[in-house]
């Protein structure tokens, strides 16, 4: 391919747009343009690596015994009333009419098209197990999409969904899958990590996330040596204790004037924050209820296990209005659990091995002093903070860390949570029509697509694993106009293609400084430069990811570009 044909569209300027590295280089180096927020266009780059991307994704899962179709992305509105999910998947769902005013979604993921395809087609055990995949756009009106690749409102997605017999042939298909998403993963270069992971809308018994680690990673990661790993929405903790030994006190009501947040009434008490009791009042959408949650003041309410101790979905779960709160006769900013009434009360489990803590006095201005769980009020106990680093391992009993993470696959085991209402079924040995046991694993392409350019770029642009890059080597003659540089760089272009060497030449009429940024923006893992020593026979060849140089025979510089590409 010589370059005087192709669409280079780099930018010297950072898009005001842009704030994570993936993002600006992507768009800097022409791979992708956005068309509207969280909308975007691949041009041709981005596109080549877009599909080399799809195609290592596609190779494992052929080899795992996976079966590819193409679905559509339009789906009924009925068949998501038949699993429930139409009114409750939340805003995120876009939904439209047809010129018949008939109800439907563009699929932001594929359970219900995959359940109903299966109950059509498969009757018998005798084609069980049976797991099938697609890779395919998605839609998702995310309220505030950012991050470029990373959290766009239209993306490309591998699913694939498993059908087994029996839970013990789910948990055969999830490992089967397991082991393929490391095979993914570790060809496509990525330093990632395996943590356990709440199962949000999609829903199921189980589910691991596969994050690729990164400093602007969306996900937190809660992990500790002994092998523990799980995302802050999922990572337990083993409940530390402040002042268990401490006898009660009787409670005494404290003024305290304008000192609402944990740290105000911390320094005007003269009081730790983790003695500090923190008291949130949350709205239920589902039945329009008030929940108040309490975690120490040195923690976080983990709202996702609020979520899920209601059995809601996540996008019901809001924070108390100001009225709200009044409702509860209490004030905003002086809300505690003694003596409050209409509201259910989530206690962490680290409040009830407190003495003496300090909450709100449902009273403007005041607070009470010497609460105790158990003898002053009750709830239901849980975990319901966020795990942080230094808290106490569940399997080991040693400090966690934490890491940032971007998370590029999740699998799940659903178990009948589809099959079920949509009655997919098949019939056993004795005549019985039982349910499938269904299990589901998705990749986000172009997020792993971002996630890469993450972990691999420096102060020029991108770096390319060789198995990814849009072209495997550019050659770069400093001169097209010169005969000598010319002949030698158009035969160096021919061998390498006729290698089966994905190859640009550039002959563009420029400046070379502006051909050597232009590439190291673009980040292909190779550069043949055809200088002054042409006549000789002599070129450069370049290392983007070292950015070493060595002078070379140009034969010896096909013969090394042929050799990385057949070790692909």
């Amino acid at each position: 391919m010589k370059a005087s044909k192709m669409l280079i569209a780099t930018l010297k300027e950072t898009p005001n747009e842009a704030v994570i590295s993936s993002h600006i280089l992507l768009l800097r180096a022409g791979m992708i343009r956005k068309l509207v927020a969280g909308v975007y266009n691949y041009l041709p780059l981005g596109l080549r690596t877009l599909r080399k991307i799809e195609d290592i994704v596609r190779d494992e899962m052929d080899k795992s015994g996976a079966n590819e179709i193409l679905s559509s992305a339009m789906q009924p509105k009925e068949l998501w009333e038949e699993s429930g999910r139409w009114y409750k998947y939340g805003p995120e769902l876009i939904r439209f009419k047809d010129r018949h005013d008939r109800e439907f979604c563009l699929g932001p993921t594929h359970e219900e098209i995959f359940t109903d395809l299966v109950r059509n087609e498969i009757k018998s055990k005798k084609n069980l197990p049976i797991n099938i995949y697609q890779i395919q756009t998605k839609y998702r009106d995310e309220f505030r999409p950012r991050f470029g690749l990373m959290r766009g409102r239209e993306f490309i997605m591998k699913d694939a969904y498993s059908f087994d017999t029996s839970y013990e042939g789910l948990d055969a298909s999830y490992q089967n899958m397991y082991d393929t998403y490391c095979k993914i993963f570790t060809r496509l270069g990525l330093n990632y990590q395996i943590v356990l992971a709440d199962t949000g809308a999609i829903g199921g018994s189980g589910s691991h996330q596969f994050m690729a680690l990164s400093d602007v990673g969306e996900s937190d990661i809660c992990y500790c040596e002994c092998g523990y790993a799980a995302d802050q929405e999922k990572a337990e903790s083993k409940p530390s204790v402040i002042n268990q030994e401490e006898e009660e006190k009787e409670i005494e009501e404290v003024e305290t004037v304008n000192k609402k947040t944990i740290e105000e009434v911390s320094s005007f008490l003269n009081v730790d924050s983790n003695r500090i009791v923190k008291s949130l009042v949350y709205k239920n959408l589902s039945d329009n209820s008030l929940v108040l949650v309490l975690v120490r003041g040195d923690k976080e309410v983990n709202e996702i296990k609020v979520v899920n101790a209601l059995n809601i979905a996540e996008h019901e779960l809001v924070l108390a209005s100001y009225d709200d709160i009044l409702s509860l006769n209490s004030v905003e900013g002086f809300v505690g659990p003694v003596g409050i009434k209409g509201v259910k009360i989530l206690v962490d489990e680290e409040v009830t091995l407190l003495k003496n803590f300090v909450v709100g006095a449902n009273k403007k201005n005041y607070h009470l002093k010497n609460v105790n769980y158990a003898r002053d009020f009750v709830g239901k106990v849980g975990q319901f903070r966020k795990s942080v680093e230094g808290d106490i391992c569940p399997v080991c009993g040693k400090p966690l860390k934490l890491e940032r993470g971007i998370e590029v696959g999740q699998i799940f085991k659903l178990g009948t949570k589809y099959s079920t209402p949509l009655k997919c079924s098949f019939q056993d040995d004795d005549g019985q029509v039982k349910p499938m046991i269904m299990g589901c694993y998705g990749i986000g392409i172009t997020r792993t697509m971002s996630a890469i350019v993450e972990q691999n770029h420096d102060d020029f642009g991108i770096i390319w694993p060789i198995n990814v890059a849009p072209y495997h080597v550019v050659v770069i003659p400093i001169s097209y106009q010169d005969e000598t540089m010319k002949e030698l760089a158009d035969k160096i272009h021919e061998e390498l293609q006729k290698q089966k060497v994905e190859v640009v030449l550039d002959d563009r009429n420029a400046k070379p400084g502006f051909k050597f940024k232009d590439w190291e923006l673009i980040g292909l893992p190779y550069q043949i430069i055809v200088g002054k020593r042409a006549s000789e026979g002599i070129v450069e060849l370049k290392d983007r990811r070292t950015l070493e140089k060595k002078e070379v025979n140009y034969l010896e510089a096909i013969s090394f570009i042929v050799e990385k590409v057949r070790n692909i």
